[in-house]
């Protein structure tokens, strides 16, 4: 979702005069976009604000001008004044919500006054509503944010309280930002949300829609040729998108539906809502209905008050479901939630035992599935060149990377049949068996 607000924020500053540059030592403007749900994220933001800090004072002493510093996203966010404190250097901080109003808050910026601007409001008008502006180039595949912010409330997870509560965008909005994204060459759409499948707007039928009917919607895009979407909760898969993965036929089959634990206990603690027994069932429907999708989840280690039991719990789901890939974390405190508090955290060596071991099971989980399309022919899009002399690089249908070598000079963003040749830990390689088109 960071890749997105980022790309959206050079959509907002280009018709200001604003133009990318990937020397940041001549830049007017430097925005660091941060991210708040890994560890330490706080720590690393001020760290990269340190360097930065070094960048623009060598600037300033050969040109006489300072870079304006804009800090964005969940850290900020999160932090808020405490990053204009800690880092007076910054110009601006504004948060995911209110990254719309980046063009204006530049626009205050007086390094004679050296005024700061900080905006992390979570405005009632929805900044997609002012998000109106032409979209760039973006490549062959983009980002599409369609839902934000979480009501779920699990216990380790700090996203209802830097994204706010659980907001979609009208299905006018989406359509006309897929369109505008169709008519900059974008072949490949992947639909965004913290909680993705709960989307829900008002549909053409003046009923509502869930996620499965939007992506009926945007399949009618003729020059749309694959459709994905992440990240998806259990508690929001229903029967109308689970049958859309065997009826639509640009939709990828390849779901990410993170379960974060095998123990009903931990599932508890996590208030995740669910139970293994009831994730279990939602992979067993899944796959009835499309029995070659491939499976993705995620994965929590150590929270607070885990046994032995409980992660040999885990170990038994991640066997059951036989998932192609998957990622897995050590549980970290995040401040502000209410897992940062609970009594009985797990020693670090705990952790990295349980760890290793579901990374081992996972691992071996997806060599084994990558070897299982040796010999099988599917259809790829062309994302880039690779590193080594005439190779390119696209995506699979079940979100593999796959490498293949080719002459022709002109394959970015065509769509070619690859024969599977080889498969390895995290990508496969092939040859074309068709022609491109």
């Amino acid at each position: 979702m960071n890749f997105y607000d980022s790309d959206r924020m050079k959509d907002l500053l280009k018709p200001h005069g604003y133009q990318l540059d990937d020397n940041e030592d001549d830049a007017d403007l430097i925005v660091l976009n941060t991210c708040h749900i890994r560890e330490k994220a706080v720590e690393k933001t001020y760290s990269e604000l340190g360097r930065i800090r070094d960048k623009i004072n060598i600037r300033k002493e050969k040109t006489g001008k300072k870079s304006i510093v804009a800090v964005a996203g969940c850290v900020a966010q999160a932090e808020g004044k405490e990053i204009m404190k800690r880092s007076p250097w910054v110009d601006i901080v504004v948060g995911p919500q209110s990254y719309q109003n980046l063009p204006e808050l530049i626009s205050k910026v007086d390094p004679i006054k050296k005024n700061k601007n900080i905006n992390i409001d979570f405005p009632t008008i929805p900044k997609f509503d002012h998000l109106k502006t032409n979209i760039e180039e973006r490549g062959r595949s983009a980002f599409l944010t369609i839902q934000e912010g979480c009501d779920k409330f699990c216990t380790f997870c700090v996203v209802p309280y830097t994204r706010g509560s659980e907001y979609s965008r009208p299905l006018s909005s989406i359509m006309d930002e897929a369109r505008k994204l169709i008519d900059v060459g974008v072949r490949e759409i992947t639909l965004l949300g913290q909680n993705v499948n709960a989307w829900n707007s008002n549909g053409l039928d003046n009923k509502t829609w869930g996620l499965g009917k939007l992506i009926d919607e945007l399949a009618k895009i003729k020059e749309l040729k694959f459709i994905r979407y992440t990240t998806s909760h259990p508690l929001d898969m229903d029967i109308e998108l689970i049958k859309s993965h065997r009826d639509n036929k640009k939709l990828m089959p390849y779901l990410h539906l993170p379960a974060q634990s095998g123990s009903d206990y931990v599932l508890k603690m996590m208030n995740r809502k669910h139970t293994a027994k009831e994730y279990l069932k939602i992979i067993e429907t899944v796959r009835y209905y499309n029995p070659k999708i491939a499976i993705s989840g995620d994965f929590i280690v150590g929270f607070p008050g885990e046994t032995d039991k409980d992660h040999n719990s885990t170990l038994s789901l991640i066997k059951q479901v036989n998932y192609a890939q998957a990622y897995s974390f050590k549980y970290s405190k995040r401040p502000g939630t209410p897992g940062s508090v609970f009594l009985n955290q797990v020693s670090e060596d705990t952790k990295n035992y349980r760890l290793f071991e579901v990374q081992e099971l996972l691992r071996s989980q997806q060599l084994s599935f990558n070897k299982k399309t040796i010999n099988s022919n599917m259809e790829v899009l062309v994302l880039k060149k690779g590193k080594k002399k005439n190779q390119y690089l696209g995506r699979s249908p079940f979100n593999q990377s796959v490498y293949f070598s080719h002459k022709n000079e002109n394959l970015i963003g065509s769509i070619i049949n690859l024969n599977i040749t080889e498969a390895f830990q995290n990508s496969l390689t092939g040859n074309i068996v068709f022609n491109f088109q």
